[in-house]
């Protein structure tokens, strides 16, 4: 399971790599647009089955954490739909990764 760590008092969220990764572009791509936003998910039901939000603003510190050495292959769907989400007033909602099928990393390429 990677890791996002959020804000200085680094608050750890936990989700898988795949999942992180995927994240980890839509986040960076609306952060590097100096955009604010929510980030919601599902909690796994080991930590109460409920839902979570965070705040996302350039100014709060992030931390991406992978468990894995290697960079998943990238679902062009599944970031679409992620950006679509990112970019609505409800802000990023983590959403299942759909059907399709995934494009590789660029060779040489050690994360997202």
């Amino acid at each position: 399971m990677g890791k996002l760590l959020y804000g200085a008092s680094g608050v750890e969220i936990e989700f898988d790599d795949r999942t992180l990764t995927h994240v980890q572009i839509v986040i960076a791509n609306k952060l590097r647009r100096r955009e604010s936003f929510f980030f919601s998910w599902r909690d796994d039901p080991a930590v109460g089955d409920g839902r979570s939000s965070i705040w996302l603003d350039p100014s709060v510190p992030l931390y991406f954490k992978y468990f894995g050495g290697r960079v998943p292959s990238i679902n062009r769907t599944w970031i679409d739909l992620l950006t679509a989400s990112a970019n609505s007033s409800g802000g990023l909602q983590l959403v299942q990764e759909p059907d399709a099928a995934p494009t590789p990393p660029p060779k040489g390429e050690q994360g997202p």
